[in-house]
């Protein structure tokens, strides 16, 4: 097995490993990057766009399963307290936390998702829309 560790003065300081093209260099600016035509690998992402963007999917992911299955699992393990009927509606509590809080749930996340997008196209310098004349 070899060393890859030293560093030989034969080398010629001028080559640079070729790469696979499937990693954005360090010292590759944002601007000359197409993002929207690169290709896509959830465990290992090609650009910083891509990154930012997943991790957004992901944490948007997180929160949608707390919001659909948590009540669902409260109910499960403490169904005295999920069963109660609320003074307020009169529904017990874990009828109204999959009726109103999922779908209500489920439009927060639409916009919170809207949102980081805008901000995450800003950031990166894409636009969207044709030519306004």
């Amino acid at each position: 097995m070899t060393d890859n560790d030293t560093h030989d003065s034969t080398d010629d300081a001028q080559s640079t490993p070729a790469t696979d093209g499937g990693v954005a260099t360090a010292g590759q600016a944002h601007a000359d990057t197409d993002y929207l035509g690169s290709e896509v690998n959830l465990l290992k992402p090609s650009t910083p766009f891509m990154r930012d963007h997943l991790r957004i999917i992901w944490t948007g992911f997180a929160a949608w399963a707390l919001i659909v299955f948590g009540p669902v699992t409260a109910t499960f393990l403490a169904p005295d307290v999920m069963t109660t009927t609320m003074p307020v509606v009169g529904f017990p509590l874990h009828y109204f936390l999959v009726a109103i809080g999922a779908p209500g749930g489920a439009l927060v996340l639409a916009f919170w998702y809207a949102r980081k997008r805008d901000e995450l196209d800003a950031k990166y310098g894409i636009t969207h829309g044709g030519d306004d004349a």
